[in-house]
């Protein structure tokens, strides 16, 4: 028995020490967002300081930078989870040749890092003229993560039960409309799930935008990140944490209506009774 609540205790131990791991550099982002003379080191502020924020929100290359990062990041969860569910209902739906050498593929697909494709990607944009595009920028993004979106939107498709899409048809529905009044409202989490990975990845994503964008009028908020740190180490830490937590706001943001939307959940079994 104590050999139990000890080994329960260093578990709770452990998963403290990694809390803090966490919780000790967001605290240091709002603190020092607040310090008019923000260091390096964790403190509380002598002064309620807001000029960080207004010297952020004041900039009008911050303003251009994060309606750019919604821009890249909005339009490329819209089409990923949009051509998502049009490309997962066949593979969930319909009796396909090769249809699980399709989806190994679409597996492989997902494990491909960035930076292994990024040469012939400059390349092919260099080729065909569209660097420095927003839109060209936000397609490739898009093409990046389909793979990730559509194998898990065949999965969460998988878990809606065909009787009911065959009732919506009997009861004059099209497919189209079957796949929006029926399989999408019994889904929800998954696409939420896939809208919230995708703007994550592409609203932290700063390789690409790096290298496919050179206006500074059209790069996000991500890589204008960098603009706070100067040379030989000096880092303007006050207006560098308030940038950073405003750039969290979009996240906590869409976590919190996701999660209002996916605490209603559903079950395929009570579904299927209805």
């Amino acid at each position: 028995m104590r050999q139990k609540q000890y080994q329960r205790i260093i578990g709770y131990v452990i998963l403290s020490l990694v809390g803090l791991l966490f919780v000790i550099p967001l605290l240091w982002i709002l603190l020092a967002s607040f310090d008019e003379k923000a260091t390096q080191v964790l403190k509380l502020p002598a002064n309620v300081f807001f000029g960080n924020y207004e010297s952020v929100l004041g900039d009008v290359k911050n303003q251009t930078a994060f309606k750019n990062g919604l821009l890249l990041s909005g339009g490329q969860t819209l089409l990923v989870v949009v051509l998502s569910i049009l490309a997962a209902y066949p593979l969930s739906r319909f009796k396909l040749p090769n249809k699980q050498k399709v989806m190994m593929g679409i597996l492989f697909m997902t494990s491909l890092p960035m930076t292994a494709v990024m040469v012939p990607v400059y390349q092919l944009f260099i080729m065909f003229r569209l660097t420095d595009s927003l839109l060209a920028t936000m397609f490739f993004l898009t093409a990046s993560q389909l793979p990730f979106g559509i194998w898990m939107m065949k999965n969460f498709m998988d878990g809606v039960s065909p009787e009911l899409e065959e009732a919506a048809w009997i009861d004059g529905a099209s497919r189209l409309e079957g796949i929006r009044r029926v399989i999408l409202p019994l889904m929800t989490p998954g696409v939420f799930t896939v809208a919230i990975f995708t703007f994550i990845g592409s609203w932290g994503n700063f390789f690409v935008p790096y290298i496919l964008l050179s206006s500074p009028s059209k790069l996000p908020a991500s890589v204008t990140l960098y603009q706070f740190f100067g040379q030989y180490g000096y880092a303007a830490y006050g207006q560098l944490a308030a940038y950073s937590v405003i750039y969290m706001m979009p996240t906590f943001i869409l976590y919190y209506f996701a999660q209002n939307h996916m605490s209603k959940g559903f079950t395929m079994g009570g579904a299927a009774k209805g």
